[in-house]
């Protein structure tokens, strides 16, 4: 017999969407940017109230009880997402000076501070025969404390700069306009959880379409303000650089100390994943929040934009190999 023809993946819809929304916001920027016909003040908050809203409705707490008590895991993980991370920044960003732009610097500081993925690293790890249990409690407790770590790194990287952050007005913003809506949704589980995994999909298009739209409005000031005016595909090419540069080390660093504290196979894939991505579907909606109406939001969002392809073609790649080797062992152990 022969063997059956492998399927020709098809393009993800959703890095199309992107590219077009961006395209969109180049064209008629006026509807999306401030004081615009969309009212983008109103629309971006009640955007990421949703986001979050469906979050905890699909978010099932009782599956992470499985993974509670491997504490040196878990330390692994926040560790690497919210210290070892924001370290690789620092020493990436210093040797470069005033070279990049100022916005495109706090942007790379920002992607380095953000939480992790929760649906694709959980799905990443399930794919390579890795510790689930593990990979949903840590892609959900990143998230919470992302919440509050996310926003304290970003204001130390503005008073650094000689900047300044309203801490107190940022976390309030984020507490009543994600943590609230993401409470609600666990809240309304037992009534509405049982139609939202059997809408499960209707409920992703709607989380990413809610998204493009953020993308939309993030953009469209930055387009009106003339912010990209100058600088071509420059800012582009070193986002691109810089985002290979610190995925690569992050993996690395991630995969040396699960060797140095040896960490089974399951535990290595869980935490190299969850310790290795930064979330889009977050990170979007927090910036809004975090950075408002600054005109330069798409240089500091661009940095994340061409992470979350990256990560997600790398690590899927790395996701197949795994799962075929964990495959082989067994055949490596009977002979």
């Amino acid at each position: 017999m022969t063997n059956a023809k492998r399927k020709t993946p098809k393009p993800d819809w959703f890095l199309i969407g992107m590219a077009v929304a961006v395209f969109l916001a180049w064209l008629i920027p006026d509807p999306g940017a401030r004081g615009g016909s969309l009212h983008p003040e109103l629309l971006t908050k009640g955007g990421v109230a949703l986001i979050f809203f469906l979050h905890g409705l699909a978010l099932s707490f009782s599956a992470l009880k499985a993974g509670t008590l491997q504490w040196p895991l878990h330390l692994v993980v926040q560790g690497g997402t919210f210290l070892l991370f924001p370290i690789l920044g620092l020493a990436m960003l210093w040797p470069c000076g005033n070279w990049l732009l100022p916005d495109l610097r706090l942007g790379f500081f920002y992607l380095c501070v953000l939480p992790s993925t929760v649906s694709s690293s959980v799905a990443l790890t399930a794919a390579a025969r890795g510790n689930v249990a593990a990979a949903v409690f840590n892609a959900t407790l990143s998230s919470l404390i992302g919440v509050f770590l996310t926003p304290l790194w970003v204001g130390w990287w503005l008073k650094a700069g000689g900047q300044n952050l309203p801490l107190g007005g940022v976390i309030l913003d984020l507490v009543l306009w994600l943590v609230t809506p993401l409470v609600f949704g666990q809240m309304c589980r037992p009534w509405l959880g049982a139609w939202a995994a059997r809408h499960k999909k209707r409920i992703g298009l709607t989380d990413r379409c809610t998204i493009l739209l953020l993308v939309y409005t993030s953009f469209c000031d930055s387009m009106k303000w003339n912010v990209w005016s100058g600088h071509g595909l420059a800012p582009v090419i070193e986002t691109l650089l810089g985002t290979v540069l610190i995925f690569t080390l992050a993996m690395l660093a991630m995969g040396a100390i699960c060797d140095a504290l040896g960490f089974s196979r399951a535990d290595r894939i869980a935490a190299v994943f969850c310790g290795s991505k930064k979330t889009l579907a977050s990170g979007l909606p927090m910036a809004q929040l975090i950075f408002g109406a600054h005109p330069g939001i798409s240089l500091i969002l661009l940095p994340i934009m061409i992470y979350h392809p990256l990560q997600l073609v790398i690590c899927g790649v790395l996701a197949g190999r795994w799962a075929r080797d964990t495959e082989a062992e067994p055949e490596k152990t009977d002979r």
